[in-house]
C-alpha cells in the first residue's frame, strides 16, 4: 500500500488550482520519496483548452469569452468547469505504481467506471476515446500531463453541472456525442456522496492509504510527512 496526501480545499478558481498542482509537481520532482498526492475541488465556470487544442471547438470568439479560458499543458481539446462537478488532480509518482501513460489513462476511466457501479450506473469506455460514458453521454472526462513519470491535471465528473455551459463549446472535440451529468441516471446522487466515492474508488485502484493534510502542508510537507509507505 502506498500513502497518498489528499486536500479538498472546496471551489477554488482555476488559476490558484493549476498553480497548486505545479507547486506540488515541483515538489515530487525535487524529492522522489514525496508521497502521491490527490487534490479534489470544484471550480467556477471555466473552459480549458489542452496543449494542442484547436480553437475551432469553440462556439465564441475567444477574444470575447463569456467565461474564462485557459490553454494548459494536458493533453486533449477544449472541456468545461463549473459548479456541480467534480474535479480530481492526481499528482502522482508513476514510477510507484507503471511507468505507462496509456495504462495510467485507463487506471483513472476505472475509477470513474467503478464508482459508477457501486451506485447502479453502467459506465462505459467507447473504443478509440477517452474518458467514461454512460448510455451514449460522457459523463467524466480525462486529460493528463506526465512530467518525469510524475503526472498532473486528471479527470473530471459531471454530479449536476449546467450542461447548457457545454452548449457553447464542442466538448473534447467530439461532435456527434452529448454531455451528462450523473443525475440524469440516478436523481437522488449528491456531490457529497460522489465525492466519498470517488475517494474510495481511487484509492483501491491505486492502492492507496489516505492521510488528509492542509493545504498548507500539502503545498509544503513536512519532513515527517515524507514516507510513502
Amino acid at each position: 500500500m502506498h500513502c497518498c496526501q489528499v486536500v479538498m480545499p472546496g471551489e477554488v478558481p482555476y488559476l490558484q488550482a493549476w498553480n497548486w498542482q505545479k507547486q506540488r509537481l515541483h515538489l515530487g520532482l525535487a524529492n522522489p520519496k514525496l508521497p502521491d498526492g490527490l487534490m479534489l475541488l470544484t471550480h467556477p465556470p471555466v473552459y480549458t483548452l489542452g496543449q494542442g487544442g484547436d480553437l475551432r471547438w469553440l462556439k465564441f470568439d475567444p477574444q470575447q469569452p463569456s467565461r474564462e479560458v485557459y490553454r494548459v499543458e494536458r493533453g486533449g481539446e477544449v472541456t468545461y468547469h463549473g459548479p456541480g462537478q467534480w474535479v480530481a488532480y492526481p499528482i502522482v509518482c508513476l514510477k510507484r505504481h507503471r511507468c505507462d501513460l496509456h495504462w495510467y489513462l485507463r487506471q483513472l476511466e476505472e475509477v470513474v467506471i467503478r464508482m459508477l457501479a457501486g451506485f447502479g450506473i453502467p459506465g462505459e469506455r467507447l473504443p478509440g476515446l477517452t474518458g467514461v460514458w454512460v448510455e451514449g453521454c460522457k459523463v467524466a472526462a480525462v486529460g493528463i500531463r506526465v512530467t518525469r513519470w510524475w503526472t498532473y491535471h486528471g479527470l473530471a465528473v459531471n454530479v449536476c453541472p449546467d450542461l447548457e455551459a457545454f452548449a457553447e463549446i464542442v466538448p473534447c472535440g467530439i461532435a456527434d456525442r452529448p454531455v451528462g451529468s450523473l443525475v440524469q441516471f440516478c436523481p437522488e446522487l449528491t456531490m457529497a456522496a460522489v465525492g466519498e466515492a470517488l475517494l474510495s474508488s481511487f484509492a483501491e485502484q491505486f492502492g492507496w492509504v489516505y492521510h488528509p493534510l492542509p493545504l498548507e502542508r500539502w503545498l509544503s510537507p513536512k519532513k515527517s510527512d515524507n514516507n510513502d509507505t
